[in-house]
């Protein structure tokens, strides 16, 4: 179980609860106290800090100064327990909060105190739409204690995220904060400066002729907000920089269009093994003889025949495992990959090893030159740099063991402001897909007619559009949220707790965004919440389970589920997840007594992905470890 360590929530709370009196009896002397008069003492604590002082001895100023700025100039005063939870971030764990609970405002506290201390404070969010929303929402605040605010988005040139970067406080993405890092360092290496010269104190010194300097100075403290989802699900995820191959391009793009094109012709265990554990495609001897039967075109003559058995299980597997509209979208004849964990987009982002091209190739697509590698770092290890990081989700106690583990960073539970009023309504198993769908369907029905509104979660877009045509079917109004309709997200969000509202969402809605009730839904029941089959990790059916029962708001939720959903493929395998959906192939009533083998299968997953995680991070340290004892960048392509 990825939970089984005891999670010291209690001892912690119990001590930082003392602090709260002293909190409010500063906080009741400074509202007596003129705009300039707050900003002279914010300038006292940063030279306070700038001079040595250690930052534990002015949180209790530092948190009365934000509150009060943060009451005058937003109209918001944080609650005790946000004053809880930023006590838990600035002792460097992981606060989870639950939904509507304020973690924006929350942030606020422990980025001011690390900014104190004038080498930069970063927030780490999963969308550039998050980063500049709660930037602008804070900055106010941040302004009035004479903080500087920036925002690092994907379109800006270096010159912006400079800028940026330089500011006391920082917003943006874990992709560009790493992105921005791997390019410095490649700054530095063609500018024959160790990376460690680089003391990242912002300093307007100029590096070289060309007036090229890094962007970034330093990793003093980041605030990861959706902890889990970005050092967790997207942990193994690799930021590369990239550069061009060497084959000629109309080879490349020749030998990716014949695999896929003959891609259909091996058939699995006749032509092909294919390990499920692993998603391994290996061609077997018969395979192997029917692709050298296969004619080529004059331009892959000087193809190697081992190169080509590559090519074509490259091209096997994305036929199989890579699927149109629930791992990609198409937009304007480029492949866009869609994040499974959020639902959303992933911009800038390729598959690796050929995969990304094998996919275009499959959708007859122009095929882009494959690259290897200039530099590269996983958000595991970009995070890991920073000499203090804190986290900050709805969903840590079941990753609480590999939090402390990998990040050495406890997770701490912080208490609702309100009782929380939300209900689970009992689960639904049925036999198949199909029968599971038309259930879903008939009870969105039945409570819109009685004015309450629904948010639908699906795991793809495919998925969130079959269930569309159900409804339609119905003659139920509804919007669909999913990666196609990315532009509406912020409207369609904001209007998804109003009488009768209908939304089917891919896992878009279930992070970084807050539903509010409208006018007469709170005495109807709430918001609806239903989660349509089952995910990999438990967390990401508690995000979208959130939505509902905000700040002690009523609300209600139930799980679907089916015998031949892909969840107990990946838990038990292909041979007990097809012994089970034959047991539920027949079946019309539904099968809640299977409801145990879903929990077992998830949590299989769960140990998997957390294993896999493991021994990256271990294979990731010996790698440094071996290129640091030969003198070479450890981020760095030496090739390069």
């Amino acid at each position: 179980m990825l939970n089984s360590l005891p999670v010291p929530s209690s001892l912690h709370l119990a001590r930082w609860r003392k602090l709260l009196p002293q909190f409010e009896t500063l906080e009741a002397s400074l509202q007596n106290e003129s705009d300039r008069e707050l900003r002279k003492r914010s300038l006292s604590l940063r030279f306070q800090a700038k001079s040595g002082e250690k930052l534990r001895n002015l949180v209790p100023e530092g948190f009365a100064l934000m509150r009060e700025a943060a009451r005058r100039t937003l109209g918001m005063r944080h609650f005790d327990v946000q004053m809880l939870g930023g006590l838990a971030l600035i002792n460097n764990c992981i606060a989870e909060m639950e939904t509507g609970e304020g973690k924006t405002l929350t942030a606020t506290l422990p980025m001011y105190l690390h900014a104190l201390i004038g080498r930069g404070a970063q927030l780490a969010t999963v969308n550039d739409y998050l980063a500049e929303r709660d930037a602008e929402t804070m900055r106010p605040a941040y302004e009035m204690l004479g903080m500087t605010v920036g925002v690092v988005l994907t379109p800006d040139k270096p010159d912006q995220r400079r800028a940026a970067y330089a500011c006391d406080i920082t917003y943006g993405t874990a992709k560009e904060f790493g992105f921005d890092f791997l390019r410095d360092r490649l700054l530095l290496r063609r500018m024959g400066r160790d990376a460690s010269d680089f003391l990242g104190e912002g300093s307007s010194q100029r590096w070289d002729a060309s007036g090229e300097q890094p962007v970034q100075r330093g990793a003093h403290f980041a605030l990861v907000d959706e902890a889990d989802s970005i050092l967790i699900d997207e942990a193994r995820t690799p930021l590369i920089i990239g550069t061009l191959g060497g084959k000629a391009r109309e080879q490349v793009e020749a030998t990716f269009n014949w695999a896929a094109a003959n891609a259909e012709k091996f058939i699995e265990d006749q032509h092909f093994d294919y390990e499920h554990d692993t998603k391994k495609v290996e061609l077997n001897a018969a395979g192997r003889q029917l692709l050298r039967s296969l004619p080529t075109p004059p331009v892959m003559r000087s193809v190697g025949l081992i190169d080509l058995y590559q090519y074509t299980e490259r091209a096997i597997k994305v036929q199989r495992d890579f699927l149109f509209e629930t791992h990609y979208v198409i937009d304007e004849g480029e492949i866009v990959i869609v994040d499974e964990n959020t639902g959303r987009r992933a911009e800038g982002r390729k598959w690796r090893d050929g995969i990304h091209q094998a996919i275009e190739a499959k959708e007859q697509l122009e095929v882009s030159v494959p690259t290897g590698q200039a530099a590269r770092i996983t958000i595991q290890d970009l995070f890991l740099r920073y000499r203090h990081l804190a986290g900050m989700t709805g969903t840590a106690i079941s990753a609480a063991r590999e939090f402390r583990k990998i990040y050495k960073m406890p997770v701490v539970r912080i208490p609702t402001n309100r009782p929380s009023r939300r209900e689970q309504l009992q689960d639904q198993i049925f036999g198949n897909a199909r029968r599971k769908w038309e259930a879903i369907a008939a009870e969105v029905h039945q409570l819109h007619q009685a004015g309450r509104p629904i948010l639908i979660g699906t795991k793809s877009i495919d998925k969130s559009e079959l269930l569309s045509q159900l409804l339609a079917k119905l003659g139920v109004e509804h919007q669909v949220l999913n990666a196609n309709e990315v532009a509406k997200e912020a409207e369609i969000v904001a209007l998804a707790g109003q009488p009768g509202r209908v939304t089917v969402a891919t896992n878009m809605a279930g992070r970084g965004t807050d539903i509010k009730l409208g006018e007469g839904v709170a005495e109807c029941g709430g918001l609806h919440v239903i989660c349509t089959e089952l995910h990999d990790s438990a967390r990401i059916d508690r995000q979208l389970i959130g939505r509902c029962g905000r700040q002690g708001d009523p609300g209600t939720f139930r799980k679907y589920m089916a015998l031949d959903d892909e969840i107990l493929k990946v838990g038990f395998g292909p041979q007990t997840a097809e012994r089970l959906a034959s047991k539920g192939s027949a079946q019309e009533e539904e099968m809640n007594s299977y409801g145990t083998q879903f929990l077992k299968s998830q949590r299989k997953v769960e140990r998997k992905h957390f294993r896999d995680r493991s021994i990256l991070l271990h294979h990731e340290k010996e790698r440094k470890k071996m290129q640091r004892e030969m003198g070479q960048d450890p981020y760095l392509d030496t090739a390069d």
